[in-house]
């Protein structure tokens, strides 16, 4: 065996924790980026029920309707 000195490799901490975006806790690494499998299944389910909509004004509707004719 050699005298010298080893030197343990630096780990590097993984990136920041972020809020849930369901309850605002701290995300965790196996649920990223929600905390726990409820905040994750609750944005699924959210997602599949069609919750998640881009609005679209009226004025938008009525502009597009008029292009076509």
């Amino acid at each position: 065996m050699s005298d010298e000195k080893k030197t343990a490799a630096k780990v590097e901490p993984l990136r920041k924790t972020r809020p849930c975006p369901e309850c605002g806790k701290p995300s965790q690494r196996e649920h990223y980026p929600f905390c726990s499998n409820r905040c994750r299944e609750l944005d699924l389910s959210r997602w599949l029920s069609g919750s998640y909509a881009i609005p679209v004004a009226d004025d938008e509707a009525k502009a597009d309707r008029e292009g076509e004719n």
